[in-house]
């Protein structure tokens, strides 16, 4: 097989998934006991190591204290700090991990706050603070300068030559299969200012995880604004974000430091310490996810209000590695990239819907306002009273339904301007027929049902087919004689024929082709299968009694289309999910599809390490390869949809979010799922 760029061709799984361990911690030091505070940091160092740490992150100043004040100009404390980093890069050289650990360091006629970048027994370089605060409770100016506007090189420190010294310097690691790894580093106060310098690290250099040694001591309010600014500053940056705070041991003369860590990635974050813990915060950073953002945001570009030069030094773990290998008692653990079926990050099984009940009940409202808005729009442009909607007592009628119900309450129009229809075929039961008729009558909308099974015969006969031949062409004609007949009540009635079929069915192409396919404005368009649930089963418990009633038991109701006639009891015979499986595994697949571009090997391995205990390998593998084959399949049903509004960041509109030609060939997905380890 042929091999792409960025290490997309790598034959291991874990560089290929692209998750990445990092973590912030907060050792316990004293107030200019270097040499205890090295000893604490190397704890860290080697905790976070033989975790699976790959980049981990200590507070500033943490080698002497933050809180050194005047201390800091004593020559004898900075030669100390010097000397406890030589120590700690020899007694590292051999953990595969990236770490950094503040000091001071004074080079010419100045002297830097810094964070010394170590791997592997190497300075890789000096990250100064680039801006130093002199307000409130910071003097920092009295003791130090800001970064040099271009990285200067330090002939020796630490006793390792030319080192680099400056404030936007981007380590990148050069092992096989790990080139999206590459590091910012920067100094507390430079994250809370306008322009940051990780900014420039991401935007110029292509950081994806920035590191914070910060000394940020705690007042009231400042904790939630803390968690704020780092997940803002890693949504802006498309990156991973983690922030080391200094904590017990500092000097509380005036302040108190709380050693609260942060990881956050994207936005969200992932992991954080308790105030007042010193822990360690850590969570599997998915640097995949995040160069698939950057690609995807065409105005994720550098600042135009970037100054200053920026550097790229280059890391390896492989020394730290082989040392290790030949040593003894050195950590087994030699991270890099993860599978993610070894990760400590449980992606959650429904992730078109929020966790939190709270969150739930807000995103359904904002939803069915959305859907709502989109169709009382098109509906006042167009001076349309009218709407009618195949109603076949299934979840999707049913909301798009409930849907227009507000639409026409907002509007002022009266509700029986909206006529539900109920076309019984032959698959139709008795439950979803009654369902139906009940609860468009406790909304107050016109009922009709209009049975089509006689016209369907004659176009059996007009065509020659034999009915006891229940085949695509038996279920297709329902299908186009249900639409035929809604989009004639329309006409007759001067309305619009509401869409019904939702997100799922149409990555699925689970519609007939100018069937139910077909309407005239498609209010579900972009709403999951397992969105949609979670839709109607908010509006039973807004409505409440009969309509409550009802919204639930169709809840309860087994997906189905209804063309095959029932079992002999008058149940459902035809069951959409034991035909083209479980609607939460493929909006599963769809979601990292569409919304990263997730290959399928890394969406196999997510729903393996999600769905663990749900779902067998085997049967998530088979159902993975019936989504690709029905998804390339079926985009000609998708190259020519009805309107309908996005509610969600993915959708399958060809007039927005996703274009692609329906003649695209599946062999390279196909391929890669069918050499998947089942």
């Amino acid at each position: 097989m042929f091999t792409g760029a960025c290490g997309t061709g790598s034959p291991d799984p874990a560089a290929r998934d692209g998750f990445f361990r990092v973590a912030a911690a907060t050792p316990k030091i004293r107030v200019a006991d270097v040499q205890g505070n090295a000893e604490a940091v190397l704890a860290c160092v080697r905790a976070a190591a033989e975790g699976g740490v790959g980049a981990l992150a200590l507070p500033e100043l943490c080698l002497t204290g933050y809180t050194c004040a005047d201390l800091f100009l004593d020559r004898a404390l900075l030669r100390e700090a010097e000397a406890a980093l030589v120590w700690l890069l020899e007694e590292t050289r051999t953990l595969p991990i990236i770490f950094i650990v503040g000091l001071p360091v004074a080079h010419a006629a100045a002297l830097y706050n810094c964070a010394a970048v170590c791997c592997a027994g190497k300075l890789l370089g000096l990250t100064a603070k680039q801006h130093i605060p002199n307000y409130g409770e910071f003097y920092e100016r009295r003791w130090f300068t800001p970064a040099p506007a271009e990285p200067k090189i330090v002939p020796l420190f630490a006793g390792q030559r030319d080192v680099p010294l400056g404030a936007r310097i981007v380590y990148r690691c050069e092992d096989a299969g790990a080139s999206s790894v590459a590091i910012g580093v920067e100094v507390c106060e430079d994250l809370w200012v306008p322009e940051p310098p990780s900014t420039a690290m991401a935007t110029e250099l292509g950081a994806t995880v920035i590191l914070n040694a910060s000394a940020s001591d705690e007042i009231i309010g400042k904790a939630s604004y803390r968690r704020r600014l780092v997940s803002q500053q890693s949504a802006r940056l498309y990156c991973a974000y983690a922030y080391a705070d200094a904590g017990e041991g500092e000097s509380t003369t005036d302040l108190v430091f709380a050693g609260e860590n942060l990881v956050a990635e994207n936005g969200s974050v992932l992991a954080k310490t308790p105030l007042f813990s010193c822990e360690m915060a850590v969570a599997d950073v998915d640097l995949d996810r995040l160069c698939a953002e950057r690609r995807r945001s065409t105005t994720w570009a550098p600042s135009p209000l970037s100054h200053g030069l920026s550097r790229e030094v280059p890391f390896s773990f492989a020394a730290a590695r082989g040392e290790a290998r030949e040593g003894e008692g050195a950590p087994a653990t030699a991270p890099l990239m993860l599978s993610a079926l070894d990760i400590n990050r449980v992606f959650p099984q429904a992730p078109f819907v929020p966790v939190d009940a709270g969150d739930l009940a807000e995103r359904c409202e904002e939803i069915l306002s959305l859907q709502a808005a989109g169709l009382k729009t098109r509906l006042a442009h167009t001076g349309t009273k009218r709407a009618v909607i195949g109603l076949s007592g299934g979840l999707d009628s049913t909301l798009a339904l409930l849907v227009t119900v507000r639409v026409f309450d907002a509007l002022g129009l009266s509700r029986d301007g909206i006529t539900a229809a109920s076309m019984p075929g032959f698959g139709t039961t008795v439950r979803t027929k009654t369902n139906a008729q009940t609860l468009a009558e406790a909304l107050g909308v016109s009922f009709r049902e209009i049975p089509i099974g006689a016209a369907v015969e004659q176009h059996f006969s007009d065509i020659g087919h034999d009915p006891a031949v229940q085949d695509v062409t038996y279920e297709n004609s329902q299908a186009r004689e249900r639409t035929q007949v809604l989009m004639d009540l329309a006409n007759q009635q001067g309305g619009f024929v509401i869409g019904t079929g939702d997100l799922s069915e149409l990555a699925l192409g689970w519609a007939t082709y100018n069937g139910d396919h077909m309407s005239m404005y498609a209010v579900n368009a972009s709403v999951p299968k397992t969105l949609v649930r979670h839709l109607v089963r908010y509006a039973a418990g807004v409505f409440g009694g009969q309509i409550e009633e009802t919204l639930l038991d169709i809840l309860d109701t087994p997906v189905s289309p209804e063309l095959l006639p029932p079992t002999g009891d008058g149940q459902i015979a035809q069951r959409t999910e034991d035909l083209v499986g479980p609607y939460e595994l493929h909006d599963f697949f769809l979601y990292y599809l569409l919304r990263f571009g997730f290959a399928p090997g890394k969406i196999f391995r997510m729903a393996c390490r999600s769905f663990e205990g749900v779902y067998d390998r085997e049967t998530i593998h088979s159902w993975l390869r019936v989504f690709y084959r029905r998804f390339f399949a079926q985009q000609f049903k998708r190259s020519c949809l009805p309107d309908g509004p996005k509610v969600g960041s993915v959708t399958l509109s060809p007039r927005g979010d996703w274009r692609m030609p329906s003649d695209a060939s599946a062999r390279l997905w196909l391929a890669e799922i069918d050499g998947l380890e089942k």
